[in-house]
């Protein structure tokens, strides 16, 4: 919870890196969290339509929007690469696999052109 939080905490930080736990365990606790969204819309009747998520999903996932884009965007820095990059997923198929497989990358060693390593850093 304590990396979820740091990404919150660090709002709308484009710059610098994050590691692969901090990355995953936001991407972890936001689904958590977005399934409880759903389902509070779906016991209180919030729901829009016929879709199974209403005003909790869309103010929570509003809320986490931007942190969400900058965790993603220091998570490709920490790999060397830039934060347009996010951009690939928009490539049907191959793009989401591609962004998926940087995500998964280790840390590169040492400082790069966005900052220290995190590893080196924290540990």
């Amino acid at each position: 919870m304590n990396w979820y939080l740091a990404v919150l905490k660090n709002y709308a930080g484009f710059s610098g890196r994050a590691r692969r736990k901090e990355y995953w365990m936001f991407v972890l606790f936001n689904i958590i969290f977005t399934l409880i969204a759903a389902a509070l819309d779906n016991i209180l009747g919030t729901t829009a339509g016929m879709l199974p998520y209403g005003v909790f999903y869309f103010i929570y996932m509003l809320a986490v929007f931007i942190p969400g884009l900058a965790v993603g965007v220091r998570r490709l820095h920490d790999v060397g690469k830039s934060g347009w990059m996010l951009l690939i997923a928009i490539i049907p198929i191959i793009g989401p696999i591609w962004l998926l497989v940087l995500m998964l990358l280790d840390s590169k060693p040492g400082e790069n052109r966005h900052g220290l390593n995190p590893k080196e850093v924290i540990a």
